[in-house]
């Protein structure tokens, strides 16, 4: 009984990852092409990461050091952190989502960030907000403590920062993605 309660616990806290990972083998055996347009859900402010098949609303401006109130606003969609930039303004654009969390709630909050990690130098990254589209391409990739919060709040540079747990199912490590505007 023990070991099948254990078991059935790793599933459920797990699953959202494997269903994230297993679409993005079939993607990658059959070859489909990334490059195609993607509709937004949402113009008003969204995000698209077309190599990973992202599509999401962004929730604006939710405390990424409230737990209550991200945890609320993952259940929407991908959230950008409540003191930094939006996109056409001068700063880091921070959003933030789970890769997994524990079993009670790994399929109430969204674990669409888990394939962060399988982005590329130079894979494009599309935010829209207020009807316009913003492009930006990966520059920079890496794991940091979870209290290096300092990207939040940069204003020195224009970059986009997209942040999720590491490694998938613990909330151990960040990590992080830098991308730049498209010239």
């Amino acid at each position: 009984m023990l070991v099948g309660s254990s078991l059935l616990i790793i599933l459920f806290t797990y699953l959202p990852v494997l269903k994230h990972e297993a679409e993005y083998q079939i993607r990658q055996i059959a070859q489909t092409p990334t490059t195609q347009e993607i509709t937004p859900v949402s113009r008003e402010f969204g995000i698209v990461i077309p190599k990973l098949s992202i599509n999401s609303s962004v929730i604006k401006n939710v405390d990424p050091a409230n737990s209550k109130i991200y945890q609320t606003a993952l259940t929407q969609g991908v959230a950008h952190a409540q003191g930094s930039s939006l996109p056409g303004e001068k700063g880091n654009i921070f959003i933030f989502a789970h890769s997994s969390v524990n079993f009670l709630e790994a399929l109430k909050y969204n674990s669409i960030f888990y394939l962060l990690p399988k982005l590329d130098i130079n894979d494009p990254v599309m935010l829209y907000y207020r009807g316009n589209q913003f492009k930006y391409l990966v520059t920079e990739k890496k794991i940091i403590n979870p209290d290096n919060m300092n990207l939040v709040t940069d204003k020195s540079s224009n970059t986009l920062v997209l942040m999720t747990c590491y490694p998938p199912g613990t909330n151990l490590k960040r990590y992080i993605i830098i991308a730049k505007p498209e010239e």
